[in-house]
């Protein structure tokens, strides 16, 4: 959601002797948009950092919004803006519960004697720091590191960005190539959707806009695996990164199709062999977001491969990107998955939005595993309902509901609902 901030800045101009022949006069730059940012520099250039601070938003509704706050060099050429949100929840689990204060179908237990809990939270409030600008060597610059407070019980700084960007290259940990955030639709629950592919790597990547209404990525990012191991099988250190590229086509601001690919390589250890092996993971996706006249929009995802675990909402709290072989002794295997979300929003009116999504993620066997252990996951499915309004231009509420089914491979069921209310403030 492109919802942008107003900013107000005010460059003082020193004061300048009388002898001085031409004096420099003030500019006032201001962003058509009624929520834009307005500058007051000694030039023009000004409009350079308009432009890149908004082409730079991220498009997703957890992200913060333009900076209120710039501070701008003597030239006016950068400028670095601080800004965050301060953000409250309070779910309410009822016939059923989830064992995380994100809603996750994976986490419903199997069994519990506990069917309703109560939470608050404000650990995903963040702050940012991001600074802009435009150079002949580097062209449009982009330095940007953000955090919120979900470190463990203890309620620590969590990095979610640090990166640079300069001539469509990006170097430094943020959102991976091998999803879409913006095709993610609107939730108060910081997870999402259960089938979306959502992750933060550190990466190098490249993006290519030289052709009209495409855009290509390719990137190369450090790997993450996790598996179920046993005593004769160890995941160590991985020996390849991840490879991820995909293309997408755009029609107007708020509607675009992105197709996409990953490849990787798993490095595991055996006790029956005296070097490391291998397996290869791959994934494919299509996603897209499109508005249907001025009051709808739709959202859509759907991914599939093998040893994907690590991308996928639910099935990355399971650990099956890789698995022991039960045909083939001290060998390890990459299982298929399967994970899509479609999704609708209806626009009531400038401030306030309804929107709904349905999500599934599944987990299929090969070889026999994994669905000769009855209790194992095997699908999960997640709803939700959710109703937004933006009080103010800094200010938003919420409320939601969330309905998730964990299925298992003995075909025993178990649901949770949820209630989530939401206050934002952004600065």
């Amino acid at each position: 959601m492109k919802t942008i901030l107003k900013t107000v800045f005010l460059l003082c101009i020193a004061g300048l002797s009388t002898s001085t022949a031409h004096a420099q006069k003030k500019v006032i730059i201001e962003d058509e948009s009624s929520k834009g940012v307005v500058l007051v520099t000694m030039d023009k250039a000004g409009n350079e950092i308009i432009r890149i601070m908004n082409e730079s938003q991220l498009p997703h509704i957890h992200e913060p919004q333009v900076p209120r706050f710039l501070l701008m060099d003597r030239k006016g050429k950068f400028a670095l803006g601080i800004g965050g949100y301060v953000r409250a929840t309070a779910e309410y689990d009822f016939g059923g519960i989830v064992d995380d204060i994100d809603f996750i179908p994976a986490f419903i237990p199997n069994s519990s004697k506990i069917k309703n809990q109560f939470q608050m939270d404000a650990n995903t409030s963040t702050i940012f720091l991001k600074l802009v600008g435009h150079t002949k060597l580097l062209g449009d610059f982009i330095v940007y590191t953000a955090g919120n407070f979900r470190n463990g019980s203890n309620k620590g700084f969590q990095l979610q960005n640090a990166y640079v960007s300069f001539r469509d290259i990006t170097v430094g940990y943020t959102y991976g190539g091998f999803m879409d955030l913006g095709a993610l639709p609107s939730t108060i629950d910081f997870q999402g959707p259960n089938g979306a592919t959502f992750y933060r790597t550190t990466q190098l990547a490249y993006t290519y806009k030289g052709l009209k209404n495409f855009r290509f990525n390719a990137s190369i990012e450090m790997p993450s695996v996790d598996g179920t191991t046993n005593s004769d099988l160890n995941i160590n250190q991985q020996r390849m990164p991840d490879f991820t590229a995909y293309a997408q086509y755009g029609w107007n601001n708020s509607s675009h199709l992105r197709v996409g690919a990953l490849i990787r390589s798993m490095t595991y250890t055996s006790s029956f062999c005296d070097k490391a092996s291998s397996v290869t993971g791959f994934g494919v996706q299509a996603s897209t977001t499109f508005n249907v006249g001025k009051k709808w929009q739709v959202f859509g995802q759907a991914t599939y491969g093998k040893g994907i675990g690590q991308y996928l909402n639910d099935i990355s709290n399971l650990n099956v990107d890789i698995v022991p072989d039960p045909d083939k002794e001290g060998k390890m295997q990459a299982l298929p998955m399967l994970g899509w979300y479609a999704g609708l929003q209806y626009n009531v009116c400038p401030k306030v939005f309804l929107s709904s999504t349905y999500s599934m993620s599944r987990l299929y066997s090969d070889n026999g595993y994994p669905d000769a252990v009855g209790s194992t996951y095997h699908y999960g499915q997640y709803f939700v309902a959710n109703m937004f309004w933006n009080v103010t231009s800094n200010m938003q509420v919420g409320a939601e509901y969330l309905r998730g089914w964990r299925n298992n491979f003995d075909n025993s069921t178990h649901h949770a609902n949820r209630i989530n209310l939401l206050v934002q403030y952004s600065f």
